[in-house]
C-alpha cells in the first residue's frame, strides 16, 4: 500500500468525520437551538469524541460558519447580482409586487426552519448576525428591484420591513395556504409602500 493512498484514505475519513459533525450539529441547531448547542452535544451526537470536534472546529463560531454553507446551499437565499432578472418583463409596479411576494414566499418556505433558529438567536452568535445579514441583502435586493429606482429609501425600507422574513412567518402561521399568503404579502408590501409614499 503506498504512502500516497495511505494519506488519500486518512484525508478522506477526517472528511466524512468532519462532514458528520456538521450534520450532528444542524440537527441539533434544529431540536434545541444554535446557542445552546455545546461541544459535547455535538460529540456525543456524531459519535466522536469532544477533541475530534475541537481539532475540526476551534471555535463554536467556525463550527456555526461550516453549518451556514451547508444551511446556504440548501435554502439557496436571493441573490443580488440575480434580483434584476427576476422582474424582466413586467412593467406594471403591481405585476413585480407580485412576483416579489411569490419569490419570497417560495425562499421562505424552502428556508423556514433554519431561518427561524438563525433569527432566535442572531444576537447572540455573530455568525448567525452575519448570516443573517446575507440573507438580508438579498432580499434588500429583490425588493429594490421590483420596486424600481423611484422609491425614497424611505420607503424602501419600510418596504423591506414588510417583506421581512418574520413577517412571513407570522403570515404563514395565520394561513397556510401558498396562494392567498402570497395575495396578502403583495398587498401588504403595495399598501406600504403606497402610504409610505403619500400616495
Amino acid at each position: 500500500m503506498s504512502r500516497s493512498y495511505r494519506m488519500a484514505k486518512r484525508a478522506e475519513a477526517q472528511e466524512e468525520t468532519r462532514e458528520r459533525i456538521v450534520r450532528a450539529t444542524m440537527a441539533l441547531h434544529l431540536e434545541q437551538g444554535v446557542a445552546t448547542t455545546s461541544y459535547t452535544d455535538v460529540a456525543e451526537r456524531a459519535g466522536v469524541g469532544a477533541a475530534t470536534v475541537y481539532r475540526h472546529f476551534p471555535t463554536m463560531g467556525s463550527l456555526v460558519e461550516a453549518c451556514g454553507a451547508h444551511v446556504w446551499r440548501m435554502i439557496e437565499p436571493p441573490r443580488p447580482e440575480d434580483a434584476e432578472a427576476r422582474f424582466i418583463g413586467l412593467r406594471s409596479r403591481t405585476a413585480r409586487i407580485e412576483r416579489l411576494a411569490r419569490e419570497l414566499d417560495a425562499f421562505y418556505a424552502r428556508g423556514a426552519v433554519p431561518l427561524w433558529g438563525a433569527e432566535q438567536d442572531r444576537e447572540r452568535l455573530p455568525e448567525l448576525d452575519a448570516f443573517l445579514r446575507r440573507v438580508d441583502e438579498g432580499v434588500a435586493a429583490l425588493v429594490a428591484a421590483a420596486l424600481g429606482g423611484d422609491v425614497s429609501e424611505p420607503t424602501m425600507r419600510i418596504a423591506r420591513a414588510v417583506a421581512h422574513f418574520t413577517v412571513w412567518r407570522a403570515l404563514a402561521q395565520a394561513e397556510a395556504e401558498p396562494q392567498k399568503r402570497i395575495r396578502v404579502m403583495a398587498a401588504m408590501i403595495e399598501a406600504a409602500v403606497t402610504r409610505a409614499a403619500g400616495e
